[in-house]
C-alpha cells in the first residue's frame, strides 16, 4: 500500500508574508500533477479542522512562514522532532490554533505522520492588512517546493510538471486576481486601526467619567489574605 502524503500550506493571505504557505500550495495545485495517494491542500487558518489531515498522513510536508531569526526572505527546513519548535510567524487572530498544537494533538491521539518536513520562509512583512507577499519572499516559492520535492524523492514521489497551468477549485484565491483586484493604499488604508484614527471624521477626545460609577480593583495580587 502507498504511503499516505499530504502537502499542507498553512497562514492567512490577508496579512503578506504570512499567506506564503497558501501561495505555495497554490503554485502545487497549478502547475504539477500527484499521484493519488497525494494530497495538496490549502490550510489556511484552520487550526485543529487540520488534524485529520494528520491524523491520517504517513509523510506530512508543510509550508508556512516561520520565525526563524534569519534574514528575510530566507527558506529553511526542518524534519520530525524539529518541527513543532518552530511553526508559525505569528498568530493573527485570537481563535487561530498554532499548528503546533494540531501535532501535540494528533500525538494524544495516538497518530503523527511518520515522516514530517517543515518548509518555512523566513517573512519581511506581515503588518499589511490585504497585502500581498512581499517581492523577495514570493521569489522563494520556486525553491521552496524544490526542497519539498527532493524530500519527496525518497519515497518515490516524482510529480508531473505541467505546461499549462490548471484552474483552481477556488479561482477567487488566485494570486494575480488577489493583487489585481486589491484596494489602493489611497482607497483603503492597511494599517489596521490607523485608518479609523487617519479619518478626518473623527475626532479623538479624552474619557469621560461616568456618573454613578464605581471602581473595580481588577489587579488584587497581594492585596487581601
Amino acid at each position: 500500500m502507498s504511503d499516505a502524503i499530504v502537502l499542507l500550506g498553512i497562514g492567512n493571505v490577508l496579512w503578506a508574508d504570512e499567506g506564503f504557505g497558501i501561495r505555495v500550495v497554490e503554485h502545487l495545485q497549478k502547475h504539477y500533477r500527484f499521484a493519488d495517494n497525494v494530497q495538496v491542500i490549502d490550510g489556511g487558518t484552520q487550526g485543529m479542522l487540520l488534524i485529520d489531515y494528520v491524523l491520517n498522513a504517513d509523510i506530512l510536508v508543510i509550508f508556512d512562514a516561520v520565525d526563524f531569526g534569519l534574514p528575510a526572505a530566507t527558506v529553511h527546513a526542518l524534519q520530525n522532532e524539529q518541527v513543532p519548535n518552530f511553526l508559525g510567524a505569528k498568530k493573527m487572530s485570537l481563535h487561530q490554533t498554532g499548528f503546533q498544537e494540531v501535532l501535540a494533538s494528533a500525538e494524544l491521539l495516538g497518530h503523527t505522520p511518520e515522516h514530517i518536513l517543515l518548509v518555512g520562509v523566513q517573512p519581511a512583512m506581515l503588518e499589511d492588512y490585504g497585502g500581498s507577499l512581499s517581492p523577495a519572499v514570493k521569489q522563494q516559492i520556486e525553491p521552496a517546493i524544490k526542497h519539498a520535492l527532493a524530500f519527496l524523492q525518497a519515497f518515490s514521489v516524482a510529480p508531473e510538471k505541467i505546461s499549462r497551468q490548471k484552474i483552481l477549485t477556488d479561482p477567487i484565491m488566485n494570486i494575480d486576481r488577489y493583487e489585481q483586484d486589491r484596494p489602493s493604499e489611497q482607497q483603503a488604508c492597511r494599517v489596521g486601526d490607523a485608518r479609523v484614527l487617519q479619518s478626518d471624521n473623527i475626532t479623538i477626545k479624552a474619557p469621560q467619567a461616568l456618573q454613578n460609577s464605581i471602581v473595580v480593583d481588577v489587579d488584587h495580587r497581594g492585596k487581601y489574605d
